[in-house]
């Protein structure tokens, strides 16, 4: 089962996340399928590879609680029928 989730990276106190699609069973900085976009909660800036992040989400892949609220803040989970998806 495929994930969307964050994975660390940045220095120390400067945290930069990447959003990722990466198998369940793997560890947080473990090896991932695809990275979909990031985020720098510092300055609050998202980027997100929407295309791609909805191929995702339409195979089955399901977003962590913190990836959902970044998809739902940039509305990209409105585009996408709800009953496909289900969020744990």
């Amino acid at each position: 089962m495929l994930k969307l989730r964050l994975k660390r990276c940045g220095r120390k106190q400067r945290a930069v996340y990447r959003i990722v699609a990466i198998d369940v069973r793997s560890p947080r900085e473990g090896r991932v399928l695809r990275k979909v976009g990031f985020y720098y909660p510092m300055k609050n800036q998202i980027y997100l590879n929407v295309p791609l992040i909805s191929y995702f989400l339409e195979k089955g892949a399901q977003p962590t609680g913190t990836v959902q609220n970044l998809l739902t803040k940039a509305e990209i989970l409105k585009e996408l029928p709800l009953n496909k998806m289900q969020f744990n």
